[in-house]
């Protein structure tokens, strides 16, 4: 499938890596998993030999996940709770939403901004972010954001690797869960040892 991609993407005029572009970005919010990133990387490499601009690819590829995310965003605010419970989102639990909309009524602005660089949440977490009302403005600034910063990171890393794109799809996919990882038991440690501190305030009273 990527190398059928690749090749479809090969064959593009400017403007088709443009719109190309902005449809991987897009789709990667509503449609997971998708193989967004690496076809980013690609688009990088074409950056690197002239085919198309930095600039011009990191703007439509921003305004394309952020606008994937602020799509998914709206159908999980109006539509979000009746789908799931339908069964019509089949990547997206009840119980999975329940510890999200707790995660959110925290930590909503910095989970927003580091679900750019972690594995299989993206859809979740925009999706989520819609059901749990969050306001709208700042979210989607938090989006914005992440998407500037993956993206330009995405880009980069294809200007540098040329023809050894593909390698950088099983190091993406192992990066994404291994910060996952470390995340979830750095968030579990700290949530411990705040219990561990009330715990122990509430013995000494």
């Amino acid at each position: 499938m990527i190398e059928s991609l690749v090749t479809f993407l090969l064959d593009l005029p400017i403007w088709g890596v443009f719109l190309a572009t902005f449809l991987i970005a897009y789709i990667e919010n509503l449609f997971p998993p998708s193989p967004s990133d690496v076809l980013l990387v690609f688009i990088g490499t074409m950056v690197g030999i002239g085919v198309v601009d930095l600039t011009t690819t990191l703007i439509v590829a921003t305004v394309g996940s952020t606008t994937g995310f602020a799509t998914a965003y709206w159908i999980g605010r109006y539509y979000g709770r009746s789908l799931i419970e339908r069964g019509w989102v089949p990547f997206i639990s009840v119980d999975l939403i329940d510890r999200v909309e707790r995660w959110f009524s925290k930590y909503h602005g910095l989970i927003i901004i580091a679900n750019r660089f972690l594995a299989g949440t993206r859809a979740v977490i925009s999706f989520a972010a819609g059901m749990t009302r969050l306001p709208f403005p700042r979210t989607l600034i938090y989006c914005l954001l992440s998407a500037a910063v993956w993206n330009t990171l995405m880009l980069w890393i294809g200007t540098q690797v040329g023809s050894r794109w593909r390698e950088v799809d099983a190091f993406i996919a192992g990066y994404g869960w291994v910060v996952t990882g470390i995340l979830a038991i750095a968030f579990g440690i700290w949530l411990w040892r705040i219990r561990k501190r009330r715990t122990e305030g509430s013995a000494a009273e």
